[in-house]
């Protein structure tokens, strides 16, 4: 890992092993996986600024850089880069330490949009100010 490369210094959304349901034959994990797991991390995001339940819309961007393995501790790191009226956008980066060392490699990135809704599950406008934590 060089300089430039490190996790965000920000707290984790999500932590998870990769366990071998998750992988194909080689031992690598199955990319849809991943991206659950992304989902879910920006869900958490998501649900936290907009003070409630909040629906995936659309995944703008996803890059995969390295495979994860069996046995590797997965991190997700999610940030709130836009607000709409009803909609927030977030941006994903993972991160595997890998289960062998101490090495750290960005994985994936992924921009995830999110609505508000009620409970009906009709978009909500967002509060203005993020609720308190």
């Amino acid at each position: 890992m060089t300089e430039t490369e490190r996790p965000p210094q920000i707290e984790p959304a999500l932590r998870t092993l990769a366990m071998p349901a998750d992988a194909n034959p080689n031992g690598d994990i199955f990319g849809g996986w991943v991206l659950a797991q992304m989902d879910l991390a920006g869900g958490v995001v998501a649900a936290r600024r907009a003070g409630g339940r909040m629906a995936t819309v659309a995944v703008e961007a996803m890059r995969f850089h390295a495979p994860i393995a069996v046995g590797d501790l997965v991190t997700c790191y999610a940030r709130v880069t836009k607000t709409g009226t009803t909609s927030i956008t977030v941006d994903i980066e993972t991160w595997a330490r890998r289960r062998r060392g101490t090495e750290e490699v960005r994985v994936t990135e992924g921009t995830f949009i999110y609505v508000a809704i009620d409970d009906n599950g009709r978009p909500r406008p967002l509060p203005e100010e993020p609720p308190e934590q």
